[in-house]
């Protein structure tokens, strides 16, 4: 199974190299990685390419943000399943790829654990997201896989579509939203972890950066699940994020 790997990046000299070097290190041989490109000015570009182009796809040019980009990226791969890694984050080990190989043979969709690392030299843990099985109401109970870990099948993408470019921080909660409620594919966890994800993202960097999560996902499950104006997901989801800071 070819695994295609999205990489967004907009002056990501910085970190990206842990992020090309994450994915080139994979024991999965069949795999590719798509990097968009922001017309970076700081030197990505220069690093991305240094590395041998044989699995790496470039393309650099203006784009309205991250989920515009990612939205070029769903239109590039050429794998049987694709999914997301940051510019600023990697992947665990050698075998993340493997494993989601793995757990998409008998699930459309594979999610796993991640951790959020201070960065990618110490590698110093300050949360830790451990996957689960959906719950029987699913996302209504604030239940949701961590996006950086969530691999899809090409016939998952074809059915679920572009990102919704009206939600600036949240596009990624929608879309899976719309994978596993609306479409009802088949989701397995890889209980590993995947993924090291760096804080201080766009949906990390602080309070106001969670609040507006929180309100654009509650939107999400409106628009798609006819929640309440206030649901209980809107406390549930916060809480269940809570206790990742002491597992």
């Amino acid at each position: 199974m070819k695994i295609s790997v999205l990489t967004v990046c907009r002056n990501s000299a910085a970190t990206i190299r842990h992020t090309v070097e994450s994915f080139l290190a994979q024991d999965h041989g069949d795999k590719e990685l798509v990097v968009i490109d922001g017309n970076s000015s700081d030197g990505t570009l220069a690093i991305v390419q240094s590395y041998p182009q044989d699995q790496i796809r470039l393309v650099s040019e203006a784009d309205s943000g991250m989920y515009d980009a990612l939205n070029k990226g769903l239109c590039l791969y050429t794998g049987d399943a694709v999914g997301v890694l940051n510019s600023d984050d990697c992947f665990h080990d050698h075998t993340a790829l493997r494993r989601i190989s793995a757990g998409l043979e008998h699930a459309d969709i594979v999610h796993g654990d991640l951790d959020f690392v201070k960065d990618h030299i110490n590698k110093r843990v300050v949360r830790r997201w451990r996957a689960s099985p959906r719950p029987a109401k699913g996302f209504r109970t604030g239940w949701m896989p961590a996006h950086p870990t969530f691999y899809a099948k090409r016939k998952v993408v074809d059915a679920v579509g572009v990102f919704d470019l009206d939600l600036k921080v949240a596009s990624d909660y929608d879309w899976m939203l719309r994978a596993v409620e609306l479409h009802g594919f088949q989701t397995t966890t890889a209980k590993h972890v995947l993924v090291d994800m760096m804080v201080g993202g766009v949906s990390t960097r602080g309070l106001a950066s969670h609040l507006s999560h929180n309100l654009e996902a509650l939107r999400s499950r409106r628009r798609w699940l006819g929640s309440a104006p206030l649901d209980y997901a809107l406390v549930a989801k916060p809480m269940r994020k809570l206790g990742q800071y002491f597992s």
